[in-house]
């Protein structure tokens, strides 16, 4: 039987992310923050902070890392009871430097080998991790891991079809993960399973070679192209490093979805993306692809007043911005 609370579930890598403080240069540190962060995992926790039931799968070490990363999902309401463990391996690494105009923040990963690297089809019991789900997510960071993860990547998407669910997927072009002609040539094998398409205009042109004269006809092109439910684009304007302006559109094979502009003062704008697509399917599992859109830029916006790659928002916070695009004044 479904839950009442509509159920999420998402595939992908968690890492360690260690951040010097006080904006030094990483080779100054003697100490770093630690979070837990990983696309298909902030769109858990999002979710899961918006009000939704939401399960994360994924592979992990039985060491004290593996079970840091676990107590962060759990912590914040994620279920893990299908994360598979291993003896061996490893969880991975970032490291984030902070910078600040004319220096940008620089992202360094120390990955390779980790867990989920090694994960292969036929580890994890999709129809156990879908019974009673409404809606499946990763992104494309995930199968440009390994052959293998790739493998799972597709096992999972044709289970999530099979149960009924809707799926969602990120695009996340990663220049350091493989060649476009690596992800164009898996990307296009899976769009036929994928009802919503989430990616920016780069990472569109990068991996499926689709270049138009505007936003609006990118995302026209993609629809009529893989035949989804909908395209959301995400803009994001950098105006300085630490001022950004977002919005987004969404095509849904009749007409161009907009909604406001957000000027952005971002303490942290790493797991931007990944909250918009946490507040994108809360929204749609309880409204439409207006409200997910509408849902999506506000939670994405909140997120960047936050440290750490998790939305912690609460609905109640999304939705005062999303009646009125924010709040300057004290709270007491």
């Amino acid at each position: 039987m479904t839950s009442l609370v509509p159920k999420v579930v998402t595939f992908g890598e968690a890492m360690l992310r260690l951040v010097p403080p006080l904006n030094l240069r990483i080779e100054q540190a003697h100490s770093f923050t630690t979070f837990v962060g990983g696309g298909e995992l902030n769109v858990a926790v999002g979710a899961a902070r918006l009000g939704l039931n939401t399960e994360w799968v994924s592979r992990l070490p039985e060491t004290p890392m593996g079970r840091l990363v676990l107590n962060r999902a759990r912590e914040f309401g994620v279920e893990t009871a299908r994360v598979v463990w291993t003896p061996n391996d490893r969880v991975g690494l970032y490291f984030l430097e902070m910078g600040a105009a004319p220096r940008t923040h620089k992202v360094f990963y120390d990955r390779s080998g980790s867990a989920i690297s090694k994960i292969r089809p036929g580890e994890v019991d999709w129809k156990a991790a879908f019974a009673g789900a409404s809606l499946f997510h990763t992104s494309g960071i995930t199968p440009a891991l390994s052959p293998s993860v790739a493998e799972a990547t597709t096992e999972a998407l044709i289970a999530a079809k099979e149960a009924g669910l809707k799926v969602t997927y990120d695009l996340n072009y990663r220049v350091k993960l493989w060649t476009e002609a690596e992800a164009q040539k898996y990307n296009e094998s899976i769009m036929q399973y994928v009802d919503v398409l989430i990616t920016t205009e780069e990472d569109t042109e990068r991996v499926f070679k689709v270049k138009e004269k505007n936003y609006d006809d990118v995302a026209k092109k993609l629809y009529d192209q893989f035949g989804f439910t909908a395209v959301a684009i995400t803009l994001r304007d950098n105006l300085s490093v630490w001022r950004n302006d977002w919005t987004s559109i969404v095509y849904d094979g009749s007409k161009i979805l907009r909604d406001m502009k957000y000027e952005l003062e971002c303490v942290d704008r790493l797991g931007g993306g990944d909250s918009y697509v946490a507040g994108f399917v809360y929204g749609w599992l309880t409204g439409d692809l207006d409200k997910a859109n509408r849902y999506g830029n506000a939670t994405c916006a909140l997120k960047h007043s936050q440290h750490g790659d998790f939305s912690l928002s609460t609905l109640q916070e999304v939705e005062a911005v999303v009646a009125g695009g924010g709040n300057l004044r004290i709270e007491r």
